[in-house]
């Protein structure tokens, strides 16, 4: 009898993506296993046939053969006398739930279970000052996390005991079963898939191996951090069980506000309130910065609201190259109380003052001379 197209089994067509061909293969597998289907032949047969197709069409190498010569161009490399589980490296992600679906734990021994295992990743939040973000600071914080225990150098044994393998699994940590034409493992109850058991645990630990510690660090920030950005210590997480390794330690970045600078990215933004003469003549005035004042010149005529740019004098980049740009927006100050003379002086200038319409009001016999010209005399 022929073999049916592979892409055809699968149900994908041949432009189909790897994780479309996988994805399908899950649906095939899940639907046709045997162990959902005792004593279907017919739908042992589907089975087997679709991991036939997906053994050459999830192999790049064998897909191109298949495509140009067809079945042909793999021979029995998809297992013409049958499926053969061990083209695939990590059968149990191809088929997902499928162990906790028929309770066999893990499939094909792909993965064990207990053991050694990686620690948790720790978080820690930080707060500090603008300053100290503009500049970089070190700092140091204290973390509780778990860690060997002295006593039994993080076995969980005894002083004088070693942890003993277990009879059950004899050692493997795994339980394998044949169902049907597969071979099942999963994990064993006793020993929780480590191999090992102790038969005198670590009073210290109570046969954990960790115990709880205090760890003091000190952490560097660099310059220009902002809130959100988060720094990876690698390793300062907590020790893992059986002896594992440490997972890593996330600092979490919290800048506090400033009153004056506003921050975007790595701009800083601020009003400066300007005396109202200043504005109408122009001057110099002084604007904080990060670094001390730096002098700006304010045109003639500037209008409330206009903003000038301060290159380099933002924040730095975290990445330890170049500064943003700091935008001085300029509105009038306005005094509260007046003196005698600012009063006389302002009053006069009303008068002379425009109006509605563009054009500045002339005195009856006034020289015509310019508004700004007539400003100055005012104000000395």
């Amino acid at each position: 009898m022929s073999k049916r197209d592979y892409y055809e089994v699968l149900g994908v067509s041949r432009n189909a993506s790897d994780q479309d061909i996988k994805s399908a293969y899950r649906k095939l597998a899940l639907k046709h296993h045997p162990d959902r289907n005792p004593h279907d032949k017919a739908a042992e047969e589907h089975f087997k046939e679709a991991a036939q197709a997906y053994a050459v069409l999830a192999d790049r190498e064998k897909r191109s053969l298949y495509d140009r010569f067809g079945h042909a161009g793999v021979g029995t490399s998809a297992g013409a006398s049958g499926f053969d589980p061990t083209i695939f490296a990590d059968f149990g992600d191809i088929l997902g739930g499928l162990g906790d679906v028929f309770g066999f734990g893990d499939l094909f021994g792909s993965r064990r279970r207990g053991g050694p295992q990686r620690g948790a990743d720790l978080r820690y939040d930080l707060d500090m000052s603008f300053e100290e973000a503009a500049k970089g600071t070190e700092t140091s914080i204290q973390i509780p996390r778990e860690e060997p225990c002295d006593t039994c150098r993080g076995t969980g044994a005894a002083p004088g005991t070693a942890p003993e393998a277990c009879r059950q699994c004899r050692g493997q940590g795994q339980l394998r079963y044949q169902q049907g034409f597969l071979t099942v493992a999963r994990t064993c109850g006793y020993c929780g898939g480590s191999g090992r058991v102790i038969t005198k645990p670590c009073a210290t630990c109570r046969g954990t191996g960790r115990i709880a510690k205090d760890r003091k660090l000190t952490v560097k920030i660099p310059a220009g951090i902002a809130t959100g950005q988060r720094l990876r210590l690698q390793g300062e997480g907590e020790y893992g069980p059986g002896g594992g390794p440490p997972g890593d330690l996330y600092v979490v970045i919290h800048v506090q506000d400033h009153p004056f600078f506003q921050r975007d990215g790595d701009d800083l933004h601020c009003e400066i309130a300007v005396a109202y003469p200043t504005l109408v003549l122009g001057g110099d005035i002084d604007v904080p910065t990060l670094n001390g004042s730096e002098a700006l010149h304010v045109p003639e005529a500037t209008t409330s609201g206009t903003r000038f740019r301060l290159r380099g004098k933002g924040m730095p980049s975290v990445t330890g190259r170049g500064r943003g740009d700091l935008y001085v927006e300029v509105i009038p100050a306005v005094p509260r109380k007046l003196t005698k003379e600012q009063r006389r002086q302002l009053e006069e200038l009303a008068k002379i003052w425009p109006g509605p319409s563009s054009e500045p009001r002339q005195k009856a016999g006034e020289e015509e001379r310019p508004f700004f010209d007539r400003v100055k005399d005012i104000f000395g």
